[in-house]
């Protein structure tokens, strides 16, 4: 796997062969960036990253210049794996892993986020309660973006925060924003 762009382009990094995850490839991570780059300033964005696995997405957003990134993951070989990683490429200024449950850790999260993504398994059994549990005020900004990324057979549509779709073969990314408040 490689970072596609930004300040660490072309860094390579390898999980163990043993690693219980399915990573966004290279190629929807990097169309998913192109579309964030017309959205977001990297450089203001305070990110979650939600079920990291390997990290790729906390990684990519660091390299954009990100200045704050949570990753969390629940599997202590992956939160290993992503610890190690961190150092390796001097990410320890902007990147905090963190070995936790996602949904315990949105429950608790100490502060708010401007962008938040989740990469949960494509049939983990809450994953239709993710949004409602992250389009909170007290853990997305104002004007912050959720991001849940899914496989085709889910549909979030008719979500009343669904905002739009982006669909990369078998990679679909939901975005959501927060309702106006009245």
């Amino acid at each position: 796997m490689r970072i596609v762009s930004g300040t660490l382009k072309g860094r390579r990094f390898s999980p163990p062969a043993s690693f219980n995850a399915r990573p966004t490839t290279d190629q929807a991570r990097e169309s998913l960036f192109n579309v964030l780059n017309n959205l977001i300033d990297f450089e203001t964005q305070k990110v979650l990253d939600l079920f990291s696995g390997t990290g790729a997405i906390s990684y990519e957003f660091a390299s954009r210049g990100c200045p704050q990134v949570v990753s969390v993951e629940q599997n202590f070989r992956h939160y290993s794996f992503i610890k190690s990683c961190v150092e390796d490429f001097k990410l320890t200024a902007q990147i905090k892993p963190v070995r936790a449950d996602t949904f315990k850790y949105l429950k608790q999260a100490p502060q708010r986020y401007t962008l938040i993504f989740a990469d949960p398994p494509f049939d983990h059994p809450h994953l239709e309660t993710l949004p409602d549990l992250v389009l909170s005020p007290t853990l997305l900004s104002a004007d912050g973006l959720f991001i849940l990324e899914h496989g085709p057979n889910r549909n979030f549509e008719d979500h009343p925060q669904f905002w739009q779709i982006r669909k990369y073969g078998k990679v679909n990314f939901s975005f959501f924003r927060l309702s106006e408040t009245p």
